[in-house]
């Protein structure tokens, strides 16, 4: 190929002043130059950006590239396998042992079966912030107890148990602890699973956790199961339902044609997850040599694939910088794409359906009570992407 090969020189890089929701210009640039750039990783090894929507997509439908943890060359040693039921970091079949059993837990069919209870837990959080009056933090009295509450569900926590577990999770995954404080949260967490897998095992209940409790799968890997659900329907979500009512807020006409015609919400969810990209990259090893755009990926090397850029490629989506509620953002690749993709999809867009159509029909008035440069932002090393918080007002009756 005797076209120079374009290299991204660091990352993770912040996002330029003043855009809370586009890409870090490093990587826009890297994608303006070609769907995949040369890359050193943190611990110094030689590797690959792949920021091209139809590479990405291509990527995580090639056999050829592997998700395995203990295979990612990013580091100078050698990254374990992934613990037992994990298996997002797995590939088949360990993958589809652990996914098959929970396939039929998360159909379209299921989730919408929840949509009461979501529509419940919002009405309770949405009551208590009408309550309590403006202004408030919009992540710790919104954003967070709904998918927390839903997982909370799913998994069958007690309600005696359930103010306890949030403070948890909130510790080990909002990225705003010491690293003591983080690895004390993520053992007691570890500890609870293990004692809540115990006791469905002993007398199950109406959850997912006690009807996998009749598969084959042993205590340890109902344990990483648990977690994995648990890291995957929370954290997601949660920054999903602040960004995302961030970004309306900076929108105004977009927020006004969802407030005022509510048969744009499941296009404004699609477009919403589209526009932001939360999850913003994974990672993928090639097990064999592989040919990516002229370029060959060498047995061993580790790509990085980039979600976000993708879903801002302007050869898949036209204005891609621009949120349009109007949009038709199906294909996007905010919940990944091939076997990986995500199990819990469906319970997600329920959430956010949900969620945002009641609070812009519980309080018309929405804004955020501090400038938008104030609006404190995850850092870029953070897995997911979202505000730490939002504090909001509205005209109280």
């Amino acid at each position: 190929m005797n076209e120079s090969l374009h290299i991204v020189d660091e990352l993770p890089a912040e996002r330029a002043a003043g855009c809370p929701f586009d890409p870090p210009a490093e990587l826009l640039d890297a994608r303006e130059h070609g769907p995949i750039s040369g890359y050193t990783h943190p611990g110094g090894r030689p590797g690959w950006v792949v920021t091209g929507y139809e590479m990405v997509r291509s990527v995580l439908a090639d056999p050829r590239f592997s998700s395995r943890k203990d295979l990612m060359n990013v580091v100078d040693f050698q990254l374990p396998p992934a613990p037992p039921g994990e298996f997002l970091l797995m590939d088949d079949p360990e993958h589809s042992r652990y996914r098959k059993p929970l396939v039929g837990k998360f159909t379209v069919r299921r989730m919408r079966m929840l949509t009461e209870r979501i529509e419940q837990i919002t009405a309770g959080c949405l009551d208590a912030m009408e309550e309590a009056g403006p202004p408030t933090d919009l992540v710790t009295a919104f954003a967070k107890p709904i998918p927390t509450m839903v997982i909370c569900e799913i998994l069958g926590v007690p309600y005696g148990d359930r103010a306890s577990f949030q403070e948890q999770i909130d510790a080990f995954m909002g990225g705003e602890v010491s690293d003591e404080e983080l690895i004390a949260a993520y053992t007691a967490t570890q500890e609870y699973l293990a004692e809540l897998v115990a006791a469905k095992r002993a007398e199950p209940t109406d959850d997912v956790l006690s009807e996998l409790t009749d598969s084959d799968l042993t205590d340890e890997e109902l344990k990483g199961i648990s977690l994995l659900l648990l890291a995957a329907g929370f954290d997601t979500t949660a920054n999903m339902l602040s960004l995302g009512t961030f970004a309306l807020l900076q929108n105004p006409r977009q927020l006004a044609a969802l407030r005022d015609d509510p048969a744009l919400t499941d296009g404004a969810v699609e477009e919403l997850l589209r526009y932001l990209s939360v999850a913003k990259t994974f990672h993928r090893t090639a097990l064999e040599d592989v040919e990516l755009g002229g370029r060959t990926v060498k047995a061993g090397t580790t790509v990085l694939l980039s979600y976000n850029t993708a879903n801002r490629d302007p050869d898949r989506f036209t204005d891609p910088h621009t949120l349009d509620l109007r949009r038709q953002a199906a294909g996007h690749l905010a919940f990944s794409h091939g076997i990986h993709q995500c199990l819990g999809q469906q319970l997600a867009r329920v959430e956010m359906r949900v969620a945002f159509r009641a609070l812009l029909d519980r309080f018309p008035t929405l804004r955020l009570a501090v400038p938008a440069a104030d609006v404190g932002l995850r850092p870029e090393t953070a897995d997911i992407f979202g505000v730490k918080r939002l504090p909001v007002t509205w005209d109280a009756k």
